[in-house]
């Protein structure tokens, strides 16, 4: 299996991506050839270039159709009946429903209405079904993205003046690890942001794999502060560490009784959290009390920092990204005079029984949990000998 990371430090935009995949191994012939079928008259071209001393590919396409203003049925059209492989047409055409069902709630009209107007263009059709192509030649089954740069400032479009990120790109991404840093320019496009919400099977750090090709796509922009490049990683995975982003919530409490407090742990575990903890902690004024920590998906992050609202007396909460490390797990089913027990098993030899297996096993036999953990973690090593 072979997949492919988008390194978003610095946004994405579809041109980005094709330049990057084109730059990795993708067939520049081939994907010229095919783009120009779906675009008659239009100049496509690949550039070499270099952005803050990388050296990265540019993809252009000029000339052509200047009709700017197409329906979704109208491009959804030209996709069907191009000769490009089954799969491209299903991904680019479910790139653009994603945007089209986003621009139709932006300006609150019917899906069949929406006026695709920068997208519409001739060369925001050829980035995104270019991007499809080039993932479907490089043999790159499963897609993930890193937390995505948006930028900061305005972008100038034919709606007007729109603050960064445009109000399509922060609906597509809702809900998906973003951040601003750099330059004030929009940094993260819609069709950059459309083409990542829909084929990225998440968006975390990178994930556990042996890379076999890089790619550099260079944007228009050339950056003192940072090199304006999508970096794409191509390889395979090796199931070896689970890497992932995760957001930390906290808050310090001193007026929270321990009902309340237990309570709300098992509101937050029941709501998506990855792990709840309480320390004891020394506030102002030498009060003692207690400090939650909350350790969630980034897309949680919001929902679970309410539910610390509405169960606590905190009027704050502190949330910061941190990158987690689990190891690959498996499980084994062991006999022991008590009945089954389910014991983990991790990547680097650790093990442990499972807790509620053995709980429930104690209460039925009327023996202390201790015994039946003691049996299930020597039954779990005579299996190794």
């Amino acid at each position: 299996m072979k997949i492919c990371y988008l390194d978003a430090f610095s946004g994405i935009s579809g041109d980005m991506l094709v330049g990057a995949l084109a730059d990795a191994g993708a067939d520049v012939p081939a994907l010229v050839e095919a783009l120009s079928s779906l675009a008659p008259g239009a100049e496509i071209r690949f550039e070499k270039t270099v952005r803050c001393g990388i050296g990265s590919t540019k993809f252009h396409v000029s000339g052509g159709d200047n009709k700017r203003h197409r329906h979704l049925p109208h491009i959804l059209g030209m996709i069907e009946q191009s000769a490009l492989p089954d799969r491209v047409k299903r991904d680019s055409s479910t790139v653009f429903r994603r945007l089209g069902e986003v621009e139709a709630a932006v300006h609150q009209v019917p899906i069949e209405k929406v006026h695709f107007h920068e997208v519409g263009a001739i060369d925001s059709i050829a980035d995104i079904v270019g991007a499809c192509l080039g993932i479907h030649m490089l043999g790159v089954e499963a897609v993930y993205c890193s937390p995505v740069n948006l930028g900061s400032g305005t972008v100038d479009t034919e709606h007007g003046t729109l603050p960064v990120p445009a109000p399509a790109t922060a609906s597509l991404l809702a809900g998906k690890p973003v951040y601003a840093r750099g330059p004030s320019v929009e940094l993260t496009t819609p069709t950059g942001a459309a083409i990542a919400v829909t084929l990225s099977e998440s968006f975390s750090a990178l994930p556990p794999m042996k890379i076999s090709a890089i790619g550099y796509g260079a944007g228009v922009r050339d950056f003192k502060e940072q090199a304006n490049v999508l970096r794409v990683l191509i390889g395979e995975p090796t199931g070896a560490v689970e890497a992932a982003t995760v957001s930390v919530i906290e808050a310090n409490v001193d007026d929270v009784t321990p009902q309340v407090l237990g309570y709300t742990l098992e509101r937050l575990l029941e709501s998506g959290a990855l792990d709840v903890s309480f320390c004891p902690v020394f506030m102002k004024k030498n009060r003692p009390g207690t400090l939650i920590r909350v350790i969630a998906r980034p897309e949680d992050r919001e929902r679970l920092s309410q539910i610390l609202f509405a169960e606590t007396t905190t009027l704050g909460v502190r949330i910061f990204a941190a990158e987690r490390r689990v190891q690959s797990r498996r499980m084994v089913e062991v006999e022991t005079s008590y009945g089954k027990v389910r014991v983990k098993v991790g990547e680097s030899g650790a093990y442990a029984p499972e807790y509620e297996d053995c709980r429930m096993l104690a209460r039925e036999a009327g023996v202390p949990l201790r015994q039946v953990l003691a049996e299930a973690n020597l039954a779990y090593l005579r299996t190794q000998k």
